[in-house]
């Protein structure tokens, strides 16, 4: 049996990267693989972590072995780490790299791991260039880039940032797989009876993590618009602040929105995702800048269509008029695409949606991954 490593954040680590880590693990072993995951003892020193927790209070998966060893800033756990599984001699680690904070201590562990001369390193990058800039960006980028044997991306954009900085080693796009692991949909009536919202109203919803470059200011903006106002639509904004909240609770005083905005802006557990999905009308991603977005499976996912701005990779995930609608990054043109989504309405996007999604697939990233791995061994 074929032994697989992940490297990357996993439970008791809550977010995104844990889940996508978790469900991708899940499938190697569906599929035959010895697979477990190397995770973090210590992901981010709490001065760099702009949330209220790292950690999860759910359980961990069934079934998946996690080992939290690494040490992001701790240069002799990067070498013990790295050292132990050179001697383990997995066929394949897959290193997910996310931002350029990890590259020291991830660049560090892999060419540990090469030594043996045997394990394949493909690595699955989520950003090249990162949505904030950091001293270190570039340096500690290109540390990490020169130890993985082939790359997967999930957008154009992270591909052609990649391609910036490496342009020899095979590399792959494939397209984000679909967060399936939260359960099946159910009724809008049901979700929002679980939520305490109104069964009738126009919610329309911004989900994840608040940041600057997601663009919540410009939706904020956007929903000002007298029209948004005279059709009585609502902002549902779910998930946590990742910066300072007082300039967004501001907006909303100043722009008149108390009765239009719902803030359920604490961290959204696992168990209650499918709830905040099923219960809106479509998901909004006023971004102003993107590689791709975690929140795009989950609302394909859900069958929930989209309003993206045309920012780096998010158009081309989205067809037009399709799985949902492409504005630009400013708060008429959202207005203009949230007035059109309801003139069109949400059934209009369903059978779109239920074709694009057969595109993403966790079978097709394992596929993926695994044919990397051969095109580096011959």
């Amino acid at each position: 049996m074929q032994k697989v490593i992940i490297i990357g954040p996993a439970h008791p680590l809550r977010g995104g990267l844990a889940t996508f880590n978790q469900r991708l693990a899940k499938e190697f072993m569906d599929q035959g693989f010895d697979c477990s995951i190397v995770s973090f003892s210590l992901q981010y020193p709490s001065l760099l972590f702009p949330g209220t927790s790292q950690f999860t209070d759910e359980a961990p998966p069934a079934g998946i072995q996690i080992r939290s060893i690494i040490n992001s800033v701790n240069p002799l756990s990067w070498l013990l780490t790295g050292n132990k599984l050179s001697k383990e001699k997995p066929d394949i680690i897959v290193v997910r790299f996310w931002i350029p904070f990890m590259g020291p201590a991830l660049g560090t562990i892999l060419r540990r791991v090469k030594n043996n001369g045997y394990t394949k390193i493909i690595c699955i990058a989520d950003n090249i260039k990162p949505h904030e800039k950091r001293f270190g960006d570039i340096p500690f980028t290109r540390y990490f880039l020169k130890a993985p044997d082939g790359f997967i991306t999930m957008s154009e954009k992270v591909m052609a940032d990649l391609r910036l900085f490496e342009n020899t080693k095979p590399a792959q796009l494939v397209q984000h797989p679909l967060y399936d692991n939260f359960g099946p949909q159910i009724s809008k009536e049901e979700a929002r009876k679980k939520l305490q919202l109104q069964a009738f109203e126009k919610i329309i919803l911004f989900f994840g993590f608040i940041r600057q470059y997601k663009g919540l200011d410009l939706l904020l903006d956007a929903m000002k618009d007298q029209r948004i106002k005279d059709h009585k639509i609502s902002l549902l904004i779910a998930g946590e602040f990742y910066e300072d909240e007082k300039r967004y609770k501001e907006q909303i005083k100043n722009n008149k929105l108390e009765e239009q905005v719902i803030l359920r802006t604490q961290f959204i557990p696992d168990s209650e995702v499918r709830d905040y999905l099923c219960a809106a009308d479509c998901v909004v991603q006023p971004y102003r800048n993107a590689t791709q977005s975690g929140v795009t499976p989950l609302a394909y996912h859900f069958e929930k269509p989209m309003i993206v701005t045309n920012v780096g990779g998010l158009a081309s995930l989205v067809p037009h008029r399709k799985s949902g609608l492409v504005c630009e990054p400013t708060p008429k043109s959202i207005a203009d695409a949230i007035l059109q989504f309801y003139g069109l309405g949400e059934e209009y996007f369903i059978p779109h949606l239920r074709e694009e999604k057969k595109k993403y697939s966790w079978e097709l990233l394992v596929q993926a991954i695994i044919g990397l791995r051969d095109r580096v061994s011959s």
